[in-house]
């Protein structure tokens, strides 16, 4: 497996391997890697000839208020865990060769960022989208692996390949969650353990809307107020964000759930900021 911190190296391995006939496929991290970037690795393994894994903390999507410096690091493991699972290519690069100092150039969309997290946290999704656009043009990806977990970024994802006319296929990998339910995130190393316990009350209020569904309640709204009233009940110590229930393609609001509508939620347990999802 080798380490690049190079753009020009990264570009030229993926040069070669175009130039030899085969596929790239890519997974873009930003490290501290568990069970579920390890899922969208061996989802991607699949898919290609080379596999591609990045790990790069990216500045541009965090706020002033945010975590960035805090955020949980560990690159030895990392690179232990890509080796496990047959990855290639480990591109690690540092600020300076990822943004110029004078960058001025970046990728805002104007729609599908608006809501959920995009109300939330301004500017996120432009650091995102202009880092994802970032590593396409660098990696040179035939095949590229999201989580489902970030819904909202991956229903960006995909519309920035569409306008922009990337010629990469967009795969979704599922949520893998923890024993209880929790989807795995970085962030949960932040958790006390009983923070962990109230946060497992986000799938289980989201497993019991979409059993609302399967037996015939298909309004939105009252989907909405039983998620809200479970999370007050059962764990009254987390602050919740949003609850969203829209088109999963689209991310607009909608009043009747069906098959294709995401329901969406983000909380604040404690001063971890959690955010899960079910797709109908």
């Amino acid at each position: 497996m080798d380490v690049l911190t190079t753009v020009s190296s990264m570009q030229a391995v993926s040069r070669a391997t175009h130039a030899s006939g085969k596929k790239v496929g890519f997974v873009p991290t930003m490290g501290f890697l568990h069970d579920g970037h390890l899922s969208l690795m061996q989802l991607a393994r699949d898919k290609c000839d080379i596999l591609v894994v990045s790990i790069f903390v990216n500045p541009t999507q965090f706020s002033p208020n945010e975590d960035l410096d805090q955020y949980p690091r560990d690159l030895d493991r990392d690179l232990a865990l890509c080796e496990s699972c047959g990855v290639d290519v480990v591109f690690f690069p540092p600020v300076e060769e990822m943004y110029a100092a004078d960058s001025s150039v970046y990728v805002n969309e104007e729609c599908l960022s608006a809501g959920l997290c995009g109300h939330c946290r301004p500017g996120h999704f432009r650091g995102v989208l202009t880092v994802v656009a970032k590593l396409f043009n660098m990696v040179a990806p035939d095949v590229c692996v999201f989580g489902q977990k970030d819904a909202q970024q991956l229903a960006l994802i995909r519309r920035m390949v569409r306008d922009l006319n990337f010629a990469i296929e967009i795969i979704a990998g599922a949520i893998v969650r923890e024993a209880g339910g929790l989807a795995m995130s970085s962030r949960n190393t932040y958790l006390s353990p009983v923070e962990r316990e109230q946060a497992m009350w986000l799938n289980r209020s989201l497993k019991e809307a979409k059993g609302l569904v399967a037996a015939g309640q298909n309004c939105t709204k009252v989907l909405e107020e039983s998620i809200r009233s479970r999370i007050g009940r059962e764990a009254p110590g987390i602050a919740i964000e949003y609850i969203e229930i829209v088109n999963g393609e689209s991310l607009a609001s909608v009043e009747i759930a069906e098959s294709g509508t995401l329901i969406a939620i983000a909380v604040q347990v404690g001063k971890t900021r959690l955010i899960d999802n079910v797709l109908l």
